[in-house]
């Protein structure tokens, strides 16, 4: 086969998602081949291909075939379930490929996973890339945020058609750079979608306070919610949320977000970034708070019993007492400001988490690079997350965005209205988990004394794990209660 009729690369894996991929890289100039095992995958994106421009896309029907039609040193995009389907692609390709090809896994696989086969591979001479790929379907056709983590020489191999097809963005390029080694390339876009978990989380606390204690309409919010898409809160989660207040139900009357049942699925990466966070002693309350909602929305069935339990007991709705004293005016003001604060502490948690791995790791990853490629194509793109690369451009080595200048006066200015609405929520029995522990995460974090030492004390006395003193180094023990019978004080003083 000559050279010339050769592909660039190939994409194995024709879902949505990897149908517009090779779309968009065909776009790009980049001719691909494409390969599933379902064979009318290959003929649908092969007709997509030709009506959406004749783009340089060719569909092969068999692993030999579609392995042998590429240009060496081969590259093959891979995007599959995650788990053993991966592995068995991985092991129908590999067949036919030679050292120095690579292999990229563009799903959501648990780091570990990558780092496995990254070995298993490389005993074949083959290089190996765990890349994540963010923006959903409509990024992955027309540029989404992409995190490749592995081999190095593989990411060289592909760099060019990674820089074009990724997103682009005004002043600070292509929304791609080589993560790390190993699986750190599948651990950020975990972490990511860890954030976009607690962002979306927020954004629905917000909608809940604004719908029930400011008595807002689907059409007030969609304007609202637009409003704020135009200052600090712009992002493509603020932007669709807005979109989705203003469609009707074309099935029945009324607007179509009030007929969807109030039960949230998941795929399993937030769930994988609270458990790293936990193993890596992280406080990340703000993910684990919206993982947490997700898990009891799934309760739906319960949660309509015990609504209707304590309404017989005697549970009382506060909500119209609270709404009725309510400013509508000066609660959408307060909301904005609550979700901007909680927001940048949901960011703080992941960034932290990230950090810690890379430490774990010896990653070395540039976190305001990573801020940098999630500006566009993502789903948590936002102009907020510039100011996030500018922080730890100031300071690479920041502790916290919360102790960033910028935003550490940010959110001493907002801290009044952030309260004010917890507060409200509360009175009125509405649930705002994750701005709640986003708030209680601002203020553990900014106080110099815990009452931990009185936590480590009672450690101290049914465990004697011992504790350290604030006067002096050391490791002590208390024989508690022994000293507090000697002292003749106790309960009992009390009566």
């Amino acid at each position: 086969m000559e050279s010339a009729t050769l592909s660039r690369i190939g994409l194995a894996g024709l879902a949505v998602m990897g149908q517009n991929l090779a779309l968009n890289i065909a776009e790009k100039g980049f001719p691909i081949s494409v390969y599933n095992r379902t064979t009318s995958k290959v003929d649908e994106t092969v007709d997509r291909a030709h009506k959406e421009g004749s783009l340089p896309l060719i569909g092969k029907y068999n692993p030999r075939d579609f392995v042998l039609s590429l240009q060496r040193p081969r590259s093959v995009i891979i995007l599959v379930k995650a788990g053993v389907p991966v592995d068995q692609t991985i092991a129908a390709l590999s067949d036919h490929l030679e050292p120095g090809d690579t292999i990229i896994d563009g799903g959501n696989e648990w780091y570990e996973n990558t780092e496995r086969r990254i070995q298993h591979v490389s005993e074949k001479g083959l290089l190996y890339l765990g890349m994540g790929v963010s923006g959903g379907e409509d990024g992955a056709r027309n540029g989404p945020s992409l995190m490749p983590g592995g081999s190095y020489q593989a990411y060289s191999n592909i760099q060019d058609i990674l820089s074009k097809v990724a997103a682009q963005v005004p002043n600070d390029g292509p929304c791609v750079t080589y993560i790390g080694e190993g699986g750190s390339g599948n651990f950020v876009k975990m972490v990511h979608n860890g954030i976009e978990y607690g962002d979306m989380q927020l954004i629905s606390e917000a909608y809940d306070v604004l719908k029930h204690l400011g008595g807002l309409t689907n059409s007030e919010l969609a304007d609202i919610f637009a409003e704020w898409n135009r200052g600090e809160l712009e992002s493509f989660l603020i932007e669709i949320t807005a979109d989705i207040f203003k469609v009707k139900d074309e099935e029945d009357e009324g607007y179509l977000v009030d007929k969807i049942l109030d039960k949230t699925g998941m795929k399993g990466t937030g769930k994988w970034t609270v458990q790293q966070a936990a193993e890596l002693s992280v406080a990340a309350p703000t993910i684990a708070a919206s993982l947490d909602c997700r898990y009891l929305s799934g309760l739906k069935e319960e949660r309509e019993s015990a609504a209707s339990v304590l309404k017989e007991a005697g549970l009382s709705d506060e909500g119209g007492l609270v709404r009725s004293g309510v400013d509508k005016k000066r609660l959408i003001d307060d909301v904005r400001q609550a979700l901007y604060a909680s927001k940048i502490c949901s960011y703080a948690q992941g960034m932290n988490l990230l950090r810690a791995k890379s430490n774990e790791k010896g990653w070395n990853l540039n976190l305001g690079e990573l801020a940098r490629i999630w500006k566009g194509g993502c789903i948590i793109r936002a102009v907020f997350l510039d100011r996030i690369k500018k922080a730890y451009k100031r300071n690479p080595n920041l502790a916290s965005l919360i102790v960033d200048p910028e935003f550490a006066r940010e959110m001493v200015q907002r801290q009044a209205a952030w309260r004010r609405v917890v507060g409200l929520a509360i009175s009125a029995g509405i649930s705002t988990p994750g701005m709640c522990a986003s708030l209680a995460y601002f203020d553990t974090y900014r106080r110099a004394r815990l009452p931990a030492n009185l936590v480590q004390a009672q450690r101290d006395l049914f465990g004697a794990h011992t504790y350290e003193r604030i006067d002096r180094p050391g490791a002590f023990h208390t024989e508690w209660t022994k000293l507090a019978r000697k002292s003749g004080t106790g309960v009992g003083a009390l009566n």
